[in-house]
């Protein structure tokens, strides 16, 4: 069986209509051998138009809906994913090219992020406040805030569609999803097992939950309309330097999930096994195509040559090849342009004195699929290319004496997403999570950067862009705030002591 013929196959048993992925203008490809699995038609501005009306429709009833009955819509959506999970999770790594257990893991990120939310809409709790003035209440309650836009990338493309999907259902939202446009099989197949929930729930509106599919000109479209009240949008810091103008100019909300140039500390106390394996995984994992891949990697000066020297021979060594047919770690690239702007990053680094230790292109299957052995460049000074985040598995190691520089380091960059110290040393990692501490969104001791559960709040800092999805109270950006004073007494005081009597 083909590659394509097994996509077909997978979308068909994920209740996805053959004329949905055949025939279209819009190829997609699989960065596991490169070749086209799919021909999609993208939607028109009249109709991203008519779905954004209908979600609006949607909105006037949805948000009526008790909250823990829209909970059982969600209820029922991670049922579906269950049984859907081994087909959804090749998928994924069909499509999007990642190992079989990280397109499982992501499906199962997507049955967890659901239970979260079952749970949750019972717990959207407001507060009782303390007030000044006798006979009165005052509280703050919570009200679902409108239709939300969800811009999807490729490296998680369902996953993080469901973070922003489960909790919108719950808080009240309808949502509509532009996926990336080199994933948009999976996105077909993840709202057609939404759509089966939503059958089974029985009670939605027309335009609960909406896909469209498309290029960025669909994207725009969603972020320019003031019917739109929430874009929630991952992506480079160069779309959020887009998207978070124009959403504001309407003042709209926006969730950016943007680029995260994530660094680790290694100090001289560390595990060095423990170390290892989780620099491994948080900079080779998923070929280095994480927004919280580990990119950057401090080691203090009386360890170097011995963690260095192994973290050499793992990168040698690491296993890369077909994720379908073999169990290799790393897999592809996803297409020719992250290939050619690795290649630049390591030209730059060579070109800033970096010593560069693999890199190179691995041959695997046909000449349009690109597998690289990843990278790990040994860099003098924080310079160059080490200040940008290039979506490859390079990692660049350097040295550091005292921590306290080496924070200052660490923080000098312009994205804050994720970040990592290894010590075995109570102040150390006190300090590193302290104010005077890591600046990032994400700070995490003896292990990696990548890798995050659903129950905290994922997002970063600085040009990360702010924005929190997932666990924790991230479900506060789906709503709108009300705070509210009840007078049960006969008497109308005032606050701070103002009188104001009329005849």
């Amino acid at each position: 069986m083909t590659l394509r013929d097994e996509t077909r196959t997978l979308l068909s048993r994920l209740g996805v209509a053959a004329a949905a992925y055949q025939g279209g203008a819009m190829a997609s490809f699989s960065p596991v051998t490169g070749e086209q699995i799919g021909a999609l038609t993208p939607e028109t501005p009249g109709t991203v138009a008519a779905a954004i009306d209908r979600a609006a429709a949607a909105f006037r009833s949805w948000r009526l809906v008790p909250a823990p009955k829209r909970g059982e819509l969600v209820r029922l959506w991670a049922e579906e994913l269950r049984a859907a999970k081994a087909d959804l999770g090749r998928l994924v790594s069909i499509e999007a090219g990642k190992t079989l257990s990280e397109g499982l893991g992501e499906v199962q990120e997507m049955i967890d992020i659901c239970d979260f939310a079952v749970g949750l809409s019972r717990q959207l709790y407001g507060l009782t406040i303390a007030t000044e003035r006798p006979g009165h209440r005052m509280m703050e309650s919570w009200h679902p805030l409108g239709v939300v836009g969800v811009i999807s990338a490729f490296n998680f493309p369902v996953a993080v569609w469901a973070w922003n999907t489960a909790l919108a259902l719950v808080c009240g939202d309808p949502v509509i999803w532009k996926p990336s446009e080199k994933t948009p099989l999976t996105a077909l197949a993840a709202q057609a097992v939404l759509t089966h929930a939503i059958t089974r729930f029985g009670a939605a509106p027309e335009g609960l939950a909406q896909l469209l599919i498309g290029g960025p000109e669909i994207g725009a479209a969603l972020v320019e309309s003031p019917k739109v009240a929430l874009i929630s949008a991952t992506g480079s810091t160069r779309m959020g330097r887009i998207v978070g103008p124009k959403v504001a100019a309407r003042f709209g909300r926006s969730i950016l999930e943007l680029g995260g140039n994530n660094a680790g500390i290694v100090c001289a106390s560390a595990d060095l096994d423990m170390t290892l394996r989780a620099v491994a995984f948080g900079a080779m994992g998923t070929a280095g195509q994480r927004c919280t891949t580990l990119r950057r990697l401090f080691v203090q000066d009386s360890i170097y040559e011995a963690l260095v020297s192994r973290l050499m021979r793992a990168y040698a060594s690491v296993s890369v090849g077909n994720p379908l047919e073999t169990q290799a770690l790393v897999g592809p690239l996803i297409d020719r342009a992250a290939f050619d702007a690795m290649q630049a990053a390591l030209d730059a680094a060579r070109a800033a004195g970096g010593v560069v230790h693999g890199g190179t292109r691995v041959a695997c299957g046909p000449d349009t699929a690109f597998y690289v052995r990843p990278a790990l460049v040994e860099m003098q000074a924080q310079i160059g290319p080490v200040l940008e985040e290039t979506f490859a598995p390079i990692l660049y190691v350097m040295r550091f004496s005292t921590l306290e520089a080496v924070i200052e380091e660490h923080n000098a960059v312009a994205a804050g997403l994720s970040s990592s110290i290894f010590t075995l040393d109570l102040r150390e990692m006190e300090l590193f999570l302290s104010a005077a501490g890591s600046d990032c969104g994400i700070a995490n001791v003896n292990i990696g950067t990548s890798g995050a559960e659903i129950g905290g709040a994922f997002g970063g800092e600085k040009e990360t862009g702010g924005g929190r999805e997932s666990g924790s109270d991230a479900w506060k950006g789906y709503m709108r705030r009300a705070t509210n004073t009840i007078n049960y007494s006969r008497a109308l005081p005032l606050a701070q002591g103002v009188v104001f009597d009329i005849a």
